[in-house]
């Protein structure tokens, strides 16, 4: 029976267990895509990632995303973790950056001591949301349209809209209605208070997918978050965002803006280590 390297890592934390959990399995060369979907399907996770060799000349490494579902092009968190494990399974980069391949092109990812960080996608739509569909989001997430400081197309391929509230205690106290826009993702951000809230981050982040469900912590969501945010002057070109919260998690996204680029990075925690019997 075949085996195949298996790791199991924590996006978005330096302690196991409060970040976004990924499975990665590596020389995934020879899986189909059947074998890929049952496998996903199996670990049930938010999703699980192949590895195996780059057909880009420019790229390190080639990774396929899988949710229990579906296929993805690119998300965030599995970028971060799929590049983790590479990296510890001695994979070296060409140049300065670690070239990823995956259904979106290539993505640059950069190392900061042990910190990985990607550069954020571009937007596939931004602008204001229409009044109609802002008005449903208020009724989803159970609040006033008034509460809703500015509402913003911010998709970058999963289809997001962001919502910008005045503080952090409204964003927590948030109890979605998974009926009311059951097919749109909903990124909701709000300011941490200094005095209230402590230093330990600057913005809160909360991430509603398809059907309701909520995301522990988003690396696709708080970089299109960050393109908006920052591009408009109201957060910084630096700052670190806080996700998971209500779920019992203490992620952290870590953003930085350097030069045209925003980079959104994070630290990874290794879980599991095995193998995989196929």
């Amino acid at each position: 029976m075949p085996t195949l390297p298996f790791h199991q890592v924590d996006v978005f934390s330096k302690v196991a267990f409060k970040g976004n959990p990924l499975a990665v399995i590596a020389e995934a060369d020879g899986l189909d895509d059947a074998a890929m979907r049952a496998i996903a399907n199996w670990t049930n996770l938010s999703e699980t990632t192949f590895l195996s060799r780059a057909q880009d000349p420019g790229a390190d490494y080639r990774v396929r995303i899988f949710t229990p579902q579906r296929e993805l092009p690119f998300a965030g968190h599995p970028t971060l973790g799929s590049c983790h494990v590479w990296l510890a399974l001695g994979g070296r980069p060409k140049g300065e950056h670690v070239v990823q391949e995956c259904g979106a092109g290539l993505v640059r990812i950069r190392r900061d001591g042990e910190r990985l960080a990607f550069a954020a996608p571009p937007l596939r739509r931004s602008g204001q949301v229409d009044a109609e569909l802002t008005s449903r989001i208020a009724a989803a997430l159970g609040i006033q349209s008034s509460a809703m400081r500015a509402v913003q197309w911010v998709d970058n391929g999963p289809g997001w809209i962001g919502v910008l509230l005045d503080s952090r205690r409204a964003l927590l106290d948030i109890r979605l209605n998974p009926a009311a826009l059951p097919q749109q993702p909903i990124g909701v951000v709000a300011p941490w208070d200094r005095a209230q809230d402590g230093t330990d981050a600057d913005y809160e982040v909360r991430g509603f997918m398809w059907g309701g469900g909520e995301d522990p912590v988003t690396g696709s969501l708080n970089a299109s978050l960050a393109q908006w945010l920052i591009g408009a002057g109201i957060a910084p070109k630096q700052y670190v965002a806080s996700q998971g919260t209500v779920l019992g998690r203490a992620g952290r996204v870590h953003v930085a803006q350097d030069g045209d680029t925003i980079w959104i990075g994070g630290d990874v925690a290794p879980v599991v280590k095995g193998t995989i019997s196929l």
